[in-house]
């Protein structure tokens, strides 16, 4: 039996304040994860995970450290293959195709479920061949005028080209922190992805590179389908139409965020949200 989590006698927080945009047009899951565990070596940190990811939404995973969502985000894209102790079993859909398939391609997996880490990473190359190289690699374009609309378009839907238009050349490294991740957005999003994984994409920003960030989630899950892991409740309310809370590696529960935040079904999860543990 697990044992049960630490609670303490502090007073309550409230929950945080749900103000993302209204969900929009049909749902339906864009991936779906069905009875996934996952091993390192000898140790399960993966338990049962159902849970569907829907098109053109956000869905936030929240939990305390070590709860197993950036683990669960990393299947979705099969980054947890370069780990070498790594097993998973179970099945992770992305439309109608099992992605952990036999047959499927890894890398082109990775061009359809693209990925945003915690901390800003770009190349040690210039902010254009920043976003260029997937193109490149990909064999999207075939001339120097495609290549440069498309990382024009790519830098535009990261709201970063008016910053950036007159300093293409400059290092990538050079720019703000804020900037950077919105460069490794735009490198994300020029290789064309369905789905946009983001592993607590502000947690290493300022509050108003934060913001940015924000705003900028909203308007891509018009275009995507984004699944963000966040170590804060109240970005989850702010960005995400649903939300999944996990604890010691299972999911706990998952709903509406507003209803997930405002009337948890789960105990766990009411403690969790108003602070007496995590």
């Amino acid at each position: 039996m697990s044992e049960a989590p630490q609670t303490s006698t502090a007073p309550r927080a409230p929950a945080p304040q749900v103000a993302h945009a209204p969900i929009e047009g049909p749902r339906d899951a864009k991936m779906r994860t069905r009875a996934v565990n996952l091993w390192y070596g000898d140790k399960q940190a993966l338990f049962d995970v159902d849970l569907d990811v829907n098109r053109h939404e956000v869905t936030a995973l929240i939990g305390p450290s070590g709860c197993g969502k950036s683990t669960y985000l990393r299947c979705l894209n099969r980054m947890n293959d370069t780990i070498d102790i790594c097993r998973t079993e179970g099945e992770i859909y992305l439309d109608d195709r099992d992605i952990y398939d036999p047959d499927v391609d890894v890398v082109e997996i990775r061009a359809r479920v693209g990925m945003v880490f915690q901390q800003p990473n770009p190349f040690p190359k210039s902010v254009y061949d920043n976003v260029a190289y997937g193109p490149r690699i990909h064999g999207l374009v075939n001339t120097k005028a495609e290549l440069d609309e498309l990382v024009e378009q790519s830098l535009t839907r990261a709201a970063l080209w008016n910053e950036v238009k007159d300093r293409l050349g400059d290092p990538g490294n050079g720019l703000s922190g804020g900037q950077q991740q919105r460069l490794c957005i735009a490198r994300t999003i020029a290789v064309g992805p369905e789905v946009i994984l983001m592993d607590e994409p502000a947690s290493a920003l300022d509050p108003v590179a934060t913001a940015h960030i924000e705003e900028l989630i909203d308007e891509l899950r018009r275009d995507y389908t984004i699944c963000i892991v966040t170590h804060s409740m109240q970005q989850a309310a702010r960005v995400s139409q649903r939300t999944a809370f996990f604890h010691l590696g299972r999911l706990i529960e998952v709903g509406e965020t507003n209803d997930l935040f405002t009337n948890p079904q789960q105990q766990m999860t009411q403690d969790y949200i108003t602070g007496r543990f995590g």
